[in-house]
């Protein structure tokens, strides 16, 4: 954080002071009391401090708050800024605090692929810039503060994720971080225990068209069906498009699997640039167009960002590649899962794994509410569609995804477990070195990430496929 006294707060959200000095340099913001984890930390809350000892050790503390205390109570190392409306007086702050930095800010949001995408942003922006980003995915409505407060006086670019748990969480990230360039990666359906429906989640992802600046640009991903359905007349800014469809800004073609990762012919502005990409699966080249896209509206050549690209390190438990059991290959894909991330891990699992037994082992999608049923019969129309040669789902709403396959014809062999216990025995009797497995689940599933350590024998592989 920028440092900015206590004067220069007090001044800025027309508080005013109760208690303490006003020369104190404020480092920290927080809005809630468990953020605060340092000294020199500015709270903004509504809510009376009981116990006013365990703040010691994080003194000098700034509290700016509409409650009404009185002076006896208050310790010496705690400064009162008095205002008529905490949340307001917060606003205020972050405001301005967004409003002393003229820089880029990117904002990322999609069902899949906005970590990747925000991670090779910032990887190639780093090597010769300043970056503020959000760490991995931990990318909450909490977190927002502390991101925007990442930014300072070095910082030239910013890049961050801007999630939906809610309706409203991406306009609300707009408020924090004012972006200049917006990025939708892709829609499909998840967090429909708070968004309700499918078309409340399009909305909410759509947010993203109202916080970029009226003279940024937003980037889409072109042929993705939810994002045509974005109300985009109101954007005032450039659209940029990226996929494989002639119409596309940044188009990709000749997508083809090479060690390591996926190589491909863009073409943007009448040029042809080769680019490789580490990691597997189209939906990575898609992650590539969309990273090559905002950097370009940064002015940053497009050789420069390919030849920087090249070096990305692909992401932990996301289509990670490794010896498994029995000499068998096995692909870690348990950082997320959703009917998207689903559809990807399955068509990297085929052409990975052609010519040989194709096992797929899946965990439960979550975060869907009602929608439960219904987006897991999806996931078994995928899993039919697309096809493997053994089935392994493991819990009881993943179930429903192996039940529909069936009801719908897919005739391989289909193993149900109500947790994983039994799925490591079974494998063990049914890989072999002609096989290759998918265990595919999200980050929260414990059973599913033990599972798939408990398979691996060796690093990731750095070479080629079989």
């Amino acid at each position: 954080m920028k440092p900015l006294s206590v004067k220069n707060l007090t001044a800025i959200i027309a508080g005013k002071l109760l208690h303490g000095s006003d020369e104190v340099l404020i480092q920290y913001g927080a809005y809630r009391l468990k953020q605060v984890k340092k000294p020199y930390t500015a709270l903004f809350t509504s809510k009376r401090i009981i116990n006013w000892k365990n703040l010691e050790p994080l003194s000098p503390l700034v509290l700016v708050t509409d409650r009404l205390y009185n002076q006896h109570e208050i310790p010496p190392y705690v400064i009162i800024i008095q205002v008529e409306n905490a949340v307001e007086a917060y606003w205020k702050f972050v405001h301005y605090y967004r409003s002393q930095f003229d820089i880029p800010v990117i904002a990322i949001t999609g069902t899949s692929g906005k970590t990747t995408t925000k991670e090779m942003i910032k990887h190639i922006l780093s090597a010769e810039k300043e970056v503020a980003a959000t760490t991995l995915s931990s990318n909450s409505r909490t977190a927002s503060l502390q991101y925007l407060l990442s930014i300072d006086d070095e910082t030239e670019v910013a890049v961050f994720e801007t999630a939906v748990g809610s309706p409203g969480d991406v306009r609300t990230a707009g408020k924090y971080f004012k972006p200049t360039i917006g990025i939708i990666t892709n829609i499909g359906a998840h967090h429909l225990n708070y968004c309700k429906t499918l078309e409340g989640y399009i909305q909410a992802k759509g947010e993203m068209a109202e916080i970029v600046d009226p003279n940024g640009s937003l980037i889409l991903n072109a042929e993705d069906a939810n994002i045509k359905k974005i109300d985009l007349s109101k954007f005032k800014g450039d659209i940029i498009k990226i996929g494989q469809h002639p119409s596309c800004d940044f188009k990709a073609s000749h997508i083809r699997y090479v060690e390591n990762g996926m190589q491909f012919t863009m073409h943007y502005n009448m040029k042809k640039y080769e680019v490789f990409v580490p990691g597997f699966g189209e939906h990575q080249v898609y992650n590539a167009l969309a990273a090559i896209a905002a950097i370009n509206e940064l002015n940053v050549p497009i050789p420069v960002a390919i030849k920087q690209l090249a070096t990305f390190k692909k992401m932990k438990k996301q289509l990670q590649l490794f010896e498994g059991i029995n000499k068998s290959l096995l692909i870690d894909d348990t950082w997320s899962l959703t009917t998207t991330s689903l559809e990807a891990a399955l068509k990297v699992l085929n052409s990975i794994g052609e010519g040989m037994k194709k096992i797929a082992v899946i965990g439960t999608i979550t975060d869907l509410g009602s929608w439960g049923y219904i987006i897991h019969e999806q996931a078994g129309e995928l899993i039919n569609r697309i096809g493997v040669d053994v089935l392994i789902t493991i819990g009881e709403h993943a179930r429903i995804m192996a039940d529909h396959a069936v009801k719908l014809g897919f005739n391989k062999p289909v193993y149900t477990f109500k947790n994983s216990t039994l799925v490591y025995k079974l494998l063990h009797e049914i890989v072999d070195e002609n096989t290759i497995v998918l265990i595919k689940g999200d980050m929260y599933s414990q059973q599913i990430s033990n599972l798939a350590a408990d398979l691996k024998i060796k690093k990731p592989f750095r070479g080629d496929t079989r």
